[in-house]
This record gives structure tokens, C-alpha cells and sequence, in this order.
């Protein structure tokens, strides 16, 4: 091709419209927005008007707009993730490459079906684990690969999801709930498990997991806090998730600090303090968080065996200030610390001096996902493009990954008991 790839996106939300779509802006040579897809009527008119799009090209629904063929060469999938499934299937049968927001979706026996409908379509697909596109994650991977720690032993890994991020997200907002959406350590943590086994260059052998919903529950809730918080709320001053504080007076996540971005751009298309109040005043994401209808897990540790032995151990939980990743890998001649907050990369052979990878000075586009947003995007393009190869992640080496978290969750739900990942491979595939 030597015109810019056409492309469909559905769903407007956070990601589809700030992550994707904007990235035409980015580079133009590459992109081109031709029709666009979602429930809600103003997103469809603002993305219309913003780039260009004819009436005709405008759709209510991701199935109606998926349905119909040459609108475009790839559809980004930008859905809820309930609703992954039949889109993704269509897009493919109706001839389009294919990007899919993770997770693919919330069952094995509906990530099988994705999988199969994209090795008989033959087209190219891609799972948006932005963290392998990252520049610290490459760095790391090449580390790795160069023996420097002799050969991997043990891992340990955190997600620190982050008090406001947990409140806003997954108590709050879109991915509270697991009947709605799916479950935490698939949600929020197969970018995790698709980094420790992409790293790792292991397949899973079997895994136990605990965890549950601690704080954020009515029987938890402090006396005198109110259903909403700018109702009055006797707790308010204590209360580090109130709403006004995330959204308004906090000078990192709120209006006060002049921030236009995330999680601001949720609440509101152009957020102001005046648009902000309104949105927590009447909307979800001013609720208080001991009243409402999340049932996600706000912590849980995860124990995985890898090929050749190799031991993991993972945390993820809500309880902390910053958002952020922390990895240490064990080998038989050394170590590495990976902290993507620092964005250092500490590598210590046993016995000689430490090296320090600076992940910022050295690498120029760090925003979305340290990076990976873009980097991913303008490598699936060209791989339609110039029509060679296989992305990165695609669906077949991103669901090992959801595997882990299926498997995970099925042992949380049943006591901690250890699970087969061949006998669960085996279970769901048959489905």
C-alpha cells in the first residue's frame, strides 16, 4: 500500500479515542481514520467531526459497523470486554485485520473461539499488551536474552495498582465488576502474566492463587460516609478516595494541577472543575466506594511453576501511592531489578559491580503506557502495510497469557487449590 492503512474503530472510550484514534495525529503517512463505532450518539458525532468522517461511516454498534465489509483494512476493538467476542469474529470473517483491546475476552471458551476464527482468516491480529512494545520492557527482554544472569531460577513480580487508580477503575468505574466486565487478575493483570512468560520464554506448568475484596465494602465503610461523597460525607476528611480530592483538589490526578488527561478525560470530554462537579455530582464516578456494586479483588498474590522449574511469584494490590510495575529476576550467575516507576533496570552479575539501564535517557516517547500505546500501533500498521510477518502479540502468543489468568482465578475461587495448566488447557479447549 502506498496510501495510509484505513481504519475502523470501535468503541470511543478512553482507549479507543485517546490511546488509538489519536495516533493519526501522530503519523498521518500511516493512518487513516475511515469509520467509527459506539453506543453512545455524541462520541460517534465528536470523533465524526474531529476526523473527518462521512455520515454513512458512523455506526451505533460495533456488530453493525463490523459486519459490513470494505469500510476499512483493520478494525480496532475497542469494546467493553464482554463484548469482544461476536465483533471480533465478525471483523475477521468480513476481512479485516484485527486489534483487540485486552483482554481478548472474559472466558477460555471465548478466547478459543477468537483464536480459531483468526488462523482460518488468515488476516493479522494483534492483543493490545502494550507493555512488550515498551522501551523498558524491550530493554529488559534483551537483557535476558544475553545470559549476563546465567540461566532464570526465580521471579518476582508487583503490580502496584494505586489507591486512586483502584478507586477509580475498579470500584467506581468500568471494570468494577466481574459480571460485567472480568475478573482483576484478567483485566488488570494479564499485561502481567504476558510479560513474566514473554520474558521468561517459559510455558506454564501449573498455578495456585489467593485473594479477595478486603476494604471496599459497605461492612467497611467509616461512620457517617455518605452513599455519594459531595452529599454531605462525615468521613470526607479522612477519606483519601474521596471524589473531590481524586477529581478536583489533587494537584497529580485532579483539576487543580491543570490536568486535562486521565482519569479526568473519563469523567468528561473537556474536563474543567465546573464539568468535573457536575460529573461527580450526579454521575458513577462519585459514589462513595463502601457503596457500590464492585465485587473485583483489591488484592491477591498468584503463584506460578513455569517450564524447567522456574518459580514466580506475583502481588497485585490497591494499597499504594504509586501505579506502577516492580520485577526481580533470579538467575544462577546474577540479578535484575526492573522498577518501571524509576524506569531503571539494575543488573548485578554475583561478584561485580551493578550496571544501571536508564530507561528515560534514553528512549524519547514514554506517554501511554510508558510508551507501548504508539509503538504498538505504528508496528501493526506496518505490518499491513508492508504485508510481512506477525505482530508481536498476536492472538496465539497472547493466550498462554489469559490461560494464567483463567487458571489463577479458578484457583482463588476454589481455596488456593493448585491447577493444571495442561489439564485446564485440555478442559477449555474441548469446549
Amino acid at each position: 500500500m502506498s496510501t495510509p492503512v484505513r481504519v475502523a474503530i470501535a468503541g470511543l472510550g478512553n482507549r479507543g479515542r485517546e490511546a488509538y484514534a489519536k495516533c493519526q495525529f501522530m503519523f498521518p503517512e500511516l493512518m487513516k481514520i475511515t469509520a467509527v463505532a459506539d453506543i453512545l450518539p455524541e462520541r460517534v458525532k465528536e470523533a465524526a467531526e474531529t476526523f473527518g468522517i462521512q455520515k454513512d461511516m458512523c455506526f451505533s454498534s460495533a456488530e453493525e459497523m463490523c459486519a459490513k465489509k470494505d469500510l476499512a483494512d483493520t478494525v480496532f476493538l475497542c469494546t467493553p470486554d464482554q463484548k469482544h467476542t461476536e465483533s471480533a469474529i465478525l471483523a475477521l470473517k468480513s476481512g479485516y485485520h484485527l486489534l483487540l483491546e485486552k483482554p481478548m475476552a472474559p472466558t477460555p471458551e471465548e478466547c478459543e473461539r477468537i483464536t480459531r476464527a483468526a488462523e482460518e482468516s488468515g488476516k493479522k491480529t494483534a492483543v493490545c499488551h502494550v507493555l512488550r512494545y515498551t522501551p523498558f520492557f524491550q530493554a529488559l527482554k534483551g537483557v535476558l536474552k544475553n545470559g549476563e544472569i546465567g540461566e532464570l531460577v526465580t521471579v518476582q513480580a508487583i503490580e502496584n495498582v494505586g489507591y486512586y487508580h483502584q478507586a477509580h477503575s475498579f470500584v467506581r468505574g468500568n471494570w468494577r465488576n466481574s459480571d460485567l466486565s472480568s475478573p482483576m487478575i484478567l483485566q488488570k493483570c494479564c499485561h502481567d502474566m504476558d510479560m513474566i512468560l514473554w520474558l521468561s520464554g517459559k510455558r506454564l506448568k501449573s498455578v495456585s492463587a489467593f485473594g479477595d475484596l478486603y476494604l471496599f465494602k459497605q461492612s467497611k465503610a467509616p461512620a457517617g460516609a455518605a452513599k455519594r461523597c459531595l452529599d454531605g460525607c462525615g468521613a470526607k476528611d479522612d477519606c483519601p478516595y474521596d471524589a473531590e480530592k481524586i477529581y478536583i483538589t489533587d494537584k497529580s490526578t485532579g483539576t487543580a494541577g491543570g490536568n486535562k488527561g486521565w482519569p479526568l478525560n473519563v469523567l468528561a470530554a473537556n474536563p474543567t472543575e465546573e464539568s468535573i462537579r457536575e460529573a461527580i455530582k450526579t454521575g458513577p464516578y462519585g459514589r462513595c466506594v463502601y457503596h457500590c456494586d464492585n465485587n473485583v479483588t483489591d488484592h491477591m498474590v498468584v503463584n506460578l511453576l513455569l517450564e524447567d522449574e522456574l518459580t514466580v511469584n506475583f502481588t497485585m494490590t490497591a494499597f499504594t501511592n504509586d501505579t506502577s510495575r516492580y520485577l526481580k529476576f533470579m538467575g544462577t550467575l546474577g540479578d535484575i531489578v526492573a522498577d518501571m516507576r524509576k524506569n531503571t533496570i539494575v543488573v548485578t552479575p554475583f561478584g561485580k559491580t551493578p550496571r544501571t539501564i536508564d530507561i528515560a535517557a534514553q528512549a524519547k516517547d514514554l506517554a501511554g503506557h510508558a510508551g507501548g500505546d504508539h509503538r504498538m500501533v505504528r508496528e501493526f500498521l506496518t505490518l499491513i502495510k508492508e504485508g510481512g510477518g506477525s505482530a508481536l502479540t498476536a492472538v496465539q502468543n497472547s493466550s498462554e497469557s489469559h490461560l494464567a489468568c483463567f487458571a489463577a482465578e479458578h484457583s482463588r475461587l476454589n481455596g488456593g487449590m493448585v491447577v493444571a495448566a495442561a489439564d485446564f488447557r485440555k478442559r477449555f479447549k474441548k469446549q
